[in-house]
């Protein structure tokens, strides 16, 4: 994790009412770190929503999108104030979100960093401590240390 997230990508309290608020405040940030256009991101997000959502369930959406300016992949993760609705397969509201935009060109790095983030976030107790954490430095502390765990 610690090669797409920084401790800045982190939203921990983020208020969002709707599915679309809440993926204009990622890109917002998302463009704050990557220096892309926020349109150009919440376009690619949008459209990828379209092909089917990216709630995968238990309170859980792994938004991705591919732009071809980055350099490599990116990570955000919001903690939602209070659940919305985002179209899950499990029809569960969510309220944890982690973000990843991917170069054009990275293939299976962007797989493979789809793969990190729901493994991680398949784990009942992290989700739990994350839901529970309601500082940036916590949450990242949370998401580092627990690959970090895990490789060793």
């Amino acid at each position: 994790m610690l090669d797409l997230i920084t401790p800045h990508a982190i939203l921990p309290n983020l208020k969002a009412g709707s599915k679309k608020q809440a993926l204009q405040d990622l890109a917002r940030k998302a463009a704050e770190l990557t220096g892309q256009h926020e349109r150009a991101i919440f376009d690619v997000l949008l459209e990828r929503e379209r092909l089917g959502t990216t709630g995968v369930g238990h309170g859980i959406a792994i938004p991705h999108g591919k732009l071809s300016n980055l350099d490599r992949v990116h990570g955000v993760f919001a903690r939602l104030e209070r659940p919305i609705d985002f179209d899950a397969i499990d029809e569960q509201p969510v309220d944890l979100i982690f973000l990843l935009l991917a170069p054009d060109h990275a293939g299976a790095d962007h797989l493979k960093a789809l793969a990190r983030v729901s493994r991680l976030l398949r784990d009942q107790s992290m989700c739990e401590k994350l839901r529970g954490s309601d500082s940036a430095d916590a949450i990242y502390a949370l998401l580092t240390q627990h690959e970090a765990s895990h490789a060793a």
